[in-house]
Formats: C-alpha cells, structure tokens, sequence
C-alpha cells in the first residue's frame, strides 16, 4: 500500500494526500498559480477582480496555490483550511504573506465563522469527499448574505474514454508504494506532454485543455498533475445535473455551471441576501 499513516476523523483521502504533500511539497510557480490559471478555473462566472477587498476562504488548500492566486487578485485575508499534511508546506510557500493568511489544519466542515466572508472557494476538491454536503453546509453558514461559494470538479461529461482507461490504473495504483507511482506518473506525464504536443495541429479529444493547460506547465507539474488523478482513494466525476445540486440542494441561490474545457465543472452559488428589515 502507498501508506499506512493514520489520521484521527479522516478519510482515505487525507491519507493519500498528506503523503503526496510530504513528498512533493508543491510547485507553485509560473503558470501553475498564475492570475491567468485562475481566470481559467473560475471561467465567465466570476470576474477575478471581483475578488479584490474581499473576505474570503479557501477549502482544502492543499500547499496553498490557490491561496497564492486568491491573494495576488488582491483578497484581503484568505483563511486556508487544509486536513492533510499540506499544511506544513503551506505555512512554507506562503511565509512572506501569512499576514494576509489564516492557516487552520482541519477537514472542510470545521471552517469557522458566521457570516464571515465574501467569498468561499474549494478547488479540486469535493470530488475527493464521500459526502461532501456537511462541507457545503458550513460554507453556507460562514458566507455572508450575498456572499458566493464557487467550487471546481472533475466532470462526467466529455471524460467517457478517459475515464475508461483511469479505472484500471487507480486499481493499480492503490496497490503501488510511493516509488513505483511517482514512476507511473513520470511515464505517463511524458507520454500526455507527447499528445498535448500532436493536439498543437490536429483536432484530438480534449484538444484545448492540453494545449491552453497541461503544456503551460512545467514538467515536475504536469507528473504531480497526473499524479494526482491516481493517488486519491476516492474520486468522482459529476455530471452537469449533479454538480449543480451540489449547492442548489444545501440552499444556494443563482446556481450556474461552467463546462470548463469540456471535460469538468466550475460552479458558482450564492447565498441569499438578508431580508430587508
């Protein structure tokens, strides 16, 4: 098995999660953390300069990349919740700007605060939670009236061969200790580097995702890129219709959903405005 640390109230997950932070720590640069990847996330439904002066939170920060992005768009204060190990590297990556930052080591659904923040982000993250509706709850309770919760996950739609050839791999890839998988990864990033570069000129499967993303990375991020689709112990794909009552069944207003690149889901919601008087 790829581990066998024990972390009281986590999942599988964490597990997996802390050993790819205590390993990798991160590569939050360049591309990777850039002010244009995160318009990219967030797509047509959040200008990035809307984040400007805000409140805001970010669940499950992993090494804190998305922090780095929500703080260059100019946050006011991001508080980062984070159950795994990443934390550690976290507080490192970001040690010139923890004046800005609130670092708290917890699952999702312990967030703390009461109306308090503008903006509540979890990127690439709920797929990899069972139940992930106990953390849409406390995001809700914590924003403001008015306040939005805009979440980003793997997708169902566009993803039927990839998805195919995924499932035989994770099998494999829960048995594998951390060596032989960061080795698979390494393989597998070179041969997807070798395919984003053919969809340069032909019109192959997810064609934009390669060319406007994975080959923007750097080689170290594009393994940990591939790595982390073999590593977690759980995973799901959402469809459209899935993702959407992700927040829409915990209360959310105005829920929208953007097909990013084809192949997963931004979604945005918002949590109603007090009523007047």
């Amino acid at each position: 098995m790829k581990g066998t640390e024990h972390i009281t109230g986590a999942g599988d997950s964490v597990v997996d999660f802390s050993v790819q932070w205590r390993n990798f720590g991160g590569d939050n640069t360049g591309y990777y953390v850039s002010a244009d990847m995160l318009a990219d996330i967030v797509g047509p439904l959040l200008p990035v300069d809307a984040i400007a002066g805000k409140d805001v939170a970010d669940i499950g920060s992993g090494t804190g990349r998305i922090v780095a992005m929500l703080l260059d768009a100019g946050a006011r204060h991001v508080v980062a919740v984070e159950p795994s190990e990443g934390i550690h590297a976290l507080r490192r990556n970001l040690a010139d700007r923890m004046d800005r930052v609130t670092a708290l080591q917890g699952r999702g659904d312990t967030l703390p605060g009461t109306d308090a923040f503008d903006l509540i982000f979890s990127i690439g993250v709920l797929h990899h939670v069972p139940d992930p509706g106990p953390i849409v709850d406390t995001a809700f309770r914590a924003l403001r009236p008015g306040g939005s919760m805009v979440v980003w996950l793997y997708g169902k739609e566009g993803n039927g061969l990839y998805l195919a050839l995924l499932a035989g791999l994770r099998v494999l890839a829960r048995w594998s200790p951390h060596w032989l998988l960061t080795s698979s990864a390494w393989l597998l990033s070179g041969t997807a580097s070798l395919y984003g570069g053919l969809c340069r000129y032909l019109p192959l499967p997810l064609r934009r995702y390669f060319v406007e993303q994975f080959l923007k990375l750097s080689p170290k991020q594009r393994m940990m890129t591939v790595y982390d689709q073999l590593n977690p112990s759980h995973a799901k794909y959402y469809t459209n219709a899935e993702a959407h009552a992700l927040l829409a069944a915990r209360g959310f207003h105005d829920v929208c959903c953007y097909h990013r690149h084809g192949y997963s889901w931004t979604v945005i919601g918002r949590k109603p405005a007090a009523p007047p008087g």
